[in-house]
C-alpha cells in the first residue's frame, strides 16, 4: 500500500492511495486512526483495515489531482540522519569512508511535504540539496538483530536533507545538526510505501533533479550501511518507536562539492525520485 498524510477541512488525516484518488480513513470507518503515526503504530491489524476500507462503496476519496499532500508523518518520534553513508559522497567530501554510521538529526519543525515550500533562510548563504532515502520505524524495538531488523520496518518514503553548508560546515566545531534542521529542511513524502510492497530497498535508482537537470544519479545498492544494519546499529543505543524516520544518507553529486560550488535559490524546483516509491517535489523560496 501507499499511504499518505492529505489536509482535509476537518484537519489531517490518515489516507491510502487508491488508483487516481486518496481514501480519507477516518472519514470512512471512525474506527480507523486520524493520524499516520497510529497508523503505523497499528501494525498488520491497522494495516490490514485500511487495505479492506478502500474497497467500501462509502470510501470517502479526495482526487489526487487536487488534494494537498503533508509528510506523511507529521510528528514522528525521532527523526535519525545518517551522514556520509554512500561511498563516492564521502570521496567527494574529502571525508574517510566510514567505519560506523555518522550520525545527526533533525527536529519536526523542518518536515514538510510534496509541493511545499522549501525557504530559505536569511542567515545562510550556502543551502545544498541531499536526495535521500527514508526508513519508517514499524514497530517498537530495542537491541535488534539484523537478521530480524526488516521486520521493523512499516515502510519508505522519500527524503530530502537540505543541508546549510555555511552553518554546518563553516561554524565553529562544525555544527552538522544545526545546518541540518531549519525550519522546512526535511521535505519527505509523497507517500510512504509499506514494506510488504516494497521488498527490497537496497536496489533502488535515487536522483535529483534542479530544475529539470539531473545532479545526483545513482543506486542505494551503494550505501555502505544498508537498511539492517542502520537499524541494529541505532537499536543498540536507543530504543526505535513505530513513526521514527531514518534519512539513510545521500548519494555524490551534492552542491557544495561542485567546481564550483552550487546552492539553492529563490524559483528553483527539486525533484527527487526513488524507483518504486515516487517523486518528491518542491519549490525553493527566500525566506
Amino acid at each position: 500500500m501507499r499511504l499518505a498524510t492529505i489536509q482535509t477541512s476537518a484537519g489531517p488525516r490518515a489516507a491510502v492511495k487508491d488508483g487516481h484518488s486518496y481514501v480519507d480513513l477516518h472519514a470512512t470507518d471512525s474506527s480507523m486512526p486520524k493520524s499516520m503515526r497510529d497508523m503505523i503504530n497499528g501494525g498488520a491489524t491497522t494495516l490490514k483495515a485500511a487495505s479492506q476500507a478502500c474497497r467500501l462503496p462509502k470510501a470517502i476519496r479526495y482526487d489526487e489531482a487536487v488534494v494537498k499532500l503533508l509528510a506523511p508523518i507529521l510528528a514522528p518520534p525521532k527523526i535519525i540522519c545518517l551522514g556520509l553513508n554512500y561511498r563516492d559522497h564521502a570521496i567527494e567530501s574529502g571525508a574517510a569512508i566510514p567505519k560506523e554510521p555518522i550520525l545527526f538529526s533533525k527536529y519536526a519543525t523542518a518536515l514538510i511535504g510534496h509541493e511545499e515550500a522549501i525557504v530559505l533562510p536569511p542567515v545562510s548563504r550556502e543551502v545544498d540539496y541531499e536526495a535521500e532515502l527514508v526508513i519508517v520505524v514499524g514497530k517498537r524495538s530495542r537491541n535488534v538483530k539484523p537478521a530480524e531488523a526488516m521486520s521493523y520496518v512499516a515502510g519508505y518514503t522519500i527524503g530530502h536533507d537540505v543541508s546549510a553548508r555555511d552553518w554546518q560546515l563553516k561554524k565553529e566545531g562544525k555544527q552538522w545538526m544545526v545546518g541540518k534542521t531549519f525550519d522546512t529542511f526535511a521535505p519527505t513524502g509523497p507517500a510512504i510505501v509499506t514494506a510488504d510492497e516494497l521488498t527490497d530497498p537496497h536496489h533502488l535508482p535515487i536522483r535529483l533533479r534542479l530544475n529539470g537537470q539531473t545532479m545526483q544519479d545513482s543506486n542505494t545498492s551503494q550505501m555502505i550501511f544498508d537498511v539492517p544494519s542502520v537499524l541494529a546499529y541505532l537499536s543498540q543505543v536507543f530504543t526505535l518507536e513505530p513513526g521514527d524516520l531514518i534519512f539513510t544518507g545521500t548519494p555524490p553529486g551534492v552542491g557544495f562539492a561542485r567546481k564550483p560550488p552550487l546552492f539553492l535559490k529563490a524559483g528553483d524546483v527539486v525533484e527527487v525520485e526513488i524507483e518504486g516509491i515516487g517523486v518528491l517535489r518542491n519549490p525553493v523560496v527566500q525566506g
